[in-house]
């Protein structure tokens, strides 16, 4: 608790844009050095924002367009260096392993499983990479991206907001939120995936 509070005098010390340009900044490295714990990073920044001269529009703004240039430049390397440096890349997320995993879901259901996957804290590091990797279009690929970051922070920066003067709490729901999300998001995948397998062997039953 006391790292967070070092962390809040900090940030309430800055001016708001420096304080967006900080959140902007902690999304986009998000993507280049997953461990980072961005997502507190632009909770604690975004509520400082609400008590001070900041907006949700901007907090949620600034956050989204570095997350998105974030994930547009390691589209970019993914795209240029293809699956053999993204393995490499990825060995601390599970290597080939993950990667076929999220190879097969974008296969059997197209871009949602590109955005549902970026609800998954362990996958979607190597979502934008990937999705470089296999070619995917960048605008339709970059949109679904965006639109999955738009709910997870939209998410996080709305909490903060609404969110009252206890700090420790507010962090307490935003942990059981992104938590909710993330097995909503499994759920969706599994429920999915159950569907295709299910049609698919009705299919074969009845050819037979």
């Amino acid at each position: 608790m006391t790292d967070l509070v070092g962390w809040l005098d900090r940030l309430a010390a800055l001016p708001t844009p420096a304080l967006y340009v900080v959140l902007a900044l902690a999304a986009a490295a998000e993507n280049l050095f997953p461990p980072l714990p961005a997502d507190t990073v632009v909770a604690v920044g975004a509520f400082v924002a609400a008590r001070g001269a900041g907006s949700w529009w901007g907090s949620l703004l600034a956050t989204l367009v570095g997350n998105i240039a974030g994930a547009g430049v390691l589209y970019r390397l993914g795209w240029r260096y293809g699956r053999g440096w993204l393995v490499a890349r990825a060995e601390r997320f599970g290597g080939e392993r993950v990667l076929a995993r999220v190879q097969s879901w974008h296969g059997r259901f197209g871009l949602p499983a590109i955005a549902l996957t970026r609800f998954l804290p362990a996958l979607r590091a190597v979502v934008p990479p990937l999705a470089g990797a296999l070619h995917l279009r960048p605008v339709t690929t970059l949109t679904a991206m965006t639109l999955a970051s738009a709910a997870w922070y939209g998410l996080i920066t709305w909490c903060a907001f609404q969110a009252g003067a206890n700090l420790e709490e507010f962090l307490a729901v935003v942990q059981r939120s992104q938590r909710a999300l993330a097995l909503g998001a499994l759920a969706v995948v599994v429920i999915i995936g159950g569907a295709w397998w299910l049609v698919r062997r009705t299919r074969r039953a009845s050819a037979s």
